[in-house]
């Protein structure tokens, strides 16, 4: 049975979508734009995100999902990158997430991971890991609204328009919500 899963990937589908509907409605040269007082970028959101997915997801239920390998300080480091780059790494850290997901069960929830040595079952590091998504996905939503001012199309319900979403509450499912912003990307 895979009715959980299905949920817990539904909803990081539905941040993939909000993130790639943000970054698709910046200017090639605002990907590596600092945002407002220094914060971060949109091209260091997407690496440390990545980074955090390729390390937490790599051998998810054997290994600690903090790899030898990730240079976390790095994802931190001012890049300039090409649109290609950007997306490049951000879909390979959605795919490594993606696989794992594949491959586990409800069952699995139950079982025991291990993150910076530190026991948790599968169920509460993928919980973990949803909410940090949430977070940067938030941020790169926050910065490109930033960047793009007057010229930023709504990824969810515009301002004034709560009483008409109300009377054709589709997108109340995350797997709806990511189909439509999908379809709007394609447009």
């Amino acid at each position: 049975m895979k009715d959980l899963i299905d949920s817990i990937r539904a909803e990081y589908q539905r941040y993939k979508a909000l993130g790639e509907g943000a970054v698709q409605q910046v200017r090639d040269d605002e990907l590596s734009a600092q945002g407002p007082a220094g914060s971060n970028s949109l091209a260091v959101i997407c690496w440390h995100l990545s980074g955090n997915l390729r390390s937490r997801f790599t051998d998810f239920l054997t290994t600690d999902g903090e790899k030898p390998w990730r240079n976390r300080e790095e994802e931190f480091d001012d890049r300039v990158i090409s649109r290609d780059e950007f997306l490049a790494t951000w879909n390979e850290g959605w795919s490594t997430l993606l696989g794992a997901l594949d491959a586990l069960t409800d069952d699995d929830l139950r079982r025991t991971v291990t993150i910076r040595t530190q026991p948790l079952k599968v169920h509460e590091a993928l919980h973990r890991s949803l909410a940090h998504t949430a977070y940067h996905v938030g941020q790169m939503v926050y910065l490109a609204k930033a960047l793009r001012g007057g010229e930023w199309n709504s990824l969810s319900i515009p301002r004034g328009g709560s009483q008409a979403y109300n009377q054709d509450a589709r997108f109340e499912r995350a797997g709806a919500h990511a189909d439509a912003l999908e379809q709007r990307r394609e447009r």
